[in-house]
């Protein structure tokens, strides 16, 4: 049997948009600055982008402070248990409508895939993308003396390293909205995303329970 449970809280689904919605538009200002086309005009995709990139930083910071006061950071610590039967099923298993090889739980959101995925995303990649677009920012900042600069040999190293970091950002924001299509229905992942609430396992919220 199973019955639905509030998986996502309202905090982790708030995060969840709000850091997808700014992602998105820092990659579409930023590529603009790049020059792949104009939409917003420089100046003003310059200006917007650097708003985008500090309201992703405070909610970064925010983000942080709620995983490690409620726990929920666990979810992201990597396993390699079952990692092989979990990349044989996206390559060839879910293709054939075999059985997802992981059960979803209040306790363990994330098959192994995706915690390493993930992982990699907020240990590595944002705080990369981040620092990146700050030394970007304050590659020339007024000092005592004048405009100084960080004694970095060329800003074109910082601009490769940052774009580099968006154009990884975009692919995984590609896989990430087309894995969300491979739940039980098409929406599925979409609606708990949105709602917070997921089919389980009843006796799954049962040895939960009887635990606590």
């Amino acid at each position: 049997m199973s019955k639905y449970v509030l998986l996502y809280k309202g905090f982790e689904r708030f995060w969840h948009w709000m850091q997808a919605l700014l992602i998105i538009f820092l990659a579409f200002s930023g590529f603009e600055i790049h020059g792949f086309y104009s939409f917003l005009g420089f100046q003003e995709a310059v200006l917007y982008h650097n708003i985008a990139a500090y309201s992703l930083i405070v909610l970064t910071v925010f983000a942080i402070f709620w995983h490690l006061t409620t726990g929920e950071y666990k979810q992201y610590i990597p396993t390699f248990k079952n990692i092989k039967a979990q990349l044989d099923f996206y390559l060839l298993g879910i293709f054939r409508n075999a059985p997802h090889p992981t059960k979803k739980t209040l306790l363990s959101k994330l098959n192994p895939l995706q915690r390493l995925t993930y992982f990699g995303l907020k240990v590595v990649l944002i705080p990369a993308t981040i620092f990146s677009g700050l030394l970007y920012i304050f590659y020339r900042y007024p000092g005592i003396y004048g405009i100084e600069a960080i004694n970095i040999g060329s800003l074109k190293i910082i601009a490769i390293a940052h774009t580099a970091c968006a154009f990884m950002l975009v692919a995984f924001l590609i896989g990430h909205v087309y894995l969300t299509t491979t739940g039980e229905k098409i929406t599925t992942n979409l609606k708990a995303m949105l709602t917070g609430y997921e089919e389980l396992e009843e006796e799954v919220e049962e040895e939960k329970n009887g635990n606590q």
